[in-house]
């Protein structure tokens, strides 16, 4: 067994909230593959307790973790999982579960691969957040700056399209407030029609970036900018203006502002051959899996064959994606480098739906309200499950799922391909990890 020495704040200087240098101890680890060797990460560690508590929380009650997560695989909700709970900055739980592949013929590894959909949302909006603080734009900076192909949009109403009352917003992209849709849950049976017809979401083909925002353009909005919160492929649009911005692909502009320096090696945007057994795969059976995996070509480089879609187009591991989640729970600060002010963090973590119409429910459960690439707890009794107010979250289609709760310094996960019992199996993981939480 392989072993190396972890500590969480350096022993030289002090740890910000609130956090005590800890020891150091010895902790064997399993074998990783060569990727995951590039970022041999002190902060991917099981924490220990004297006290039969660990970081607040019970052994014996996250132990039961493993038992509910193998009763979903032998009920055939998804193949395997990985999940993974940090508080107070150490990991209290991480462990692998079930199988990996359709067949069950291959034990699922803490290190595997998951399509992360929506979970890219929050990565790139956090990279855009960095270049809102570098000066680079404004949040009520007008999108049609940068996307000229969309100054002519229109909005439907039942007396006809008509003009916009205002421009969209940087603000309304990163909050899914512009009138942007996504075609398979628009209310308009025209506007589902056009998105599909002119392959706004890549669905089943390749799509130039050029020939994606002028399509785009052509397609009326489903409501005014600003008044109305509906999920979208707003971030994809972001993603576009991202590469305008910096004249650059969104890959590296990801990679070079989070990715990199996070060192999360196994967060991309596609997995070469050689390197795509260790994926994750949902059950054949499961019947939404044939007709999503048209729209998750991910096998080979996009860049220069398809836009990058910024809302839904990485994949990565549970190690990984928790590097970024204790950024953000850091206020912007991990491992000794800032990403983001505490500032900016709170304001991402805060709710711009407010007042406005449509809701998140479908995505959280009720209870939500949307911030800047997370959705935000707003009350602390009407959600299906256990929380904080001010706990931000979200999920991808594939079933991975993930939330912070600034208030109990935790952060978790669950890395699933099961897209059918998706909502079943995010909050009955949440359930488990806060009726795990004892002090």
């Amino acid at each position: 067994m392989r072993g190396f020495a972890v500590r969480l704040c350096r022993k030289s200087a002090p740890c910000e909230y609130g956090l005590t240098p800890l020891a150091v101890f010895n902790i064997p680890l399993e074998p990783m593959t060569q990727s995951s060797k590039q970022s041999t990460s002190t902060y991917a560690h099981l924490a220990e307790s004297d006290s039969g508590l660990v970081q607040g929380f019970s052994a014996s009650r996250l132990a039961r973790i493993a038992d509910v997560m193998q009763e979903q695989v032998d009920a055939d909700h998804f193949p395997g999982a990985v999940t993974m709970v940090a508080r107070h900055s150490e990991i209290v739980h991480y462990a692998s579960h079930g199988f990996q592949d359709a067949a069950k013929s291959k034990r699922m590894s803490k290190d595997s691969i998951f399509r992360l959909a929506s979970m890219t949302k929050p990565l790139v909006t956090a990279a855009a957040m960095i270049l809102v603080e570098r000066g680079r734009m404004n949040m009520f900076d007008p999108i049609v700056k940068w996307l000229p192909e969309l100054k002519d949009l229109k909005v439907e109403t039942p007396q006809g399209d008509v003009p916009l009352e205002r421009p969209i917003w940087v603000q309304d992209l990163m909050r899914h407030t512009a009138g942007f849709v996504y075609g398979g849950r628009a209310a308009s049976p025209r506007i589902a029609k056009l998105y599909t017809d002119l392959n706004i979401e890549s669905r089943e083909h390749d799509i130039t970036t050029e020939d994606m925002l002028r399509n785009l353009g052509k397609i009326p909005l489903a409501h005014q900018p600003g008044s109305y919160w509906e999920y979208s492929i707003s971030i994809d649009v972001l993603g576009l203006l991202l590469e305008r911005l910096e004249n650059k692909s969104l890959d590296l502009i990801v990679k070079e502002l989070l990715t990199d320096p996070l060192e999360m090696p196994d967060t991309t945007w596609w997995v070469a051959p050689d390197e795509f057994g260790r994926v994750a795969e949902a059950l054949d059976s499961d019947p939404l899996k044939a007709e999503m995996l048209k729209g998750y070509r991910q096998t080979q480089n996009p860049v220069g064959r398809t836009y990058l879609r910024g809302g839904g187009g990485m994949l990565g591991t549970a190690q990984d994606y928790m590097r970024f989640l204790q950024m953000m729970l850091n206020g912007g600060l991990f491992e000794g480098r800032r990403y983001l002010s505490r500032k900016t963090v709170e304001y991402m973590l805060s709710n711009h739906s407010a007042g406005m119409g449509g809701t998140t429910i479908a995505n959280t459960g009720p209870g939500y309200g949307f911030g800047l690439g997370f959705a935000v707890r707003l009350e602390q009794g009407m959600g299906w499950v256990p929380g904080s107010v001010g706990d931000a979250m979200w999920a991808g289609i594939w079933g991975t799922s993930f939330w912070l709760d600034p208030r109990e310094n935790l952060a978790a996960l669950i890395m699933t391909q099961g897209p059918t019992s998706k909502t079943h199996s995010r909050m009955l993981y949440k359930s488990l990890v806060y009726g795990a939480l004892m002090k």
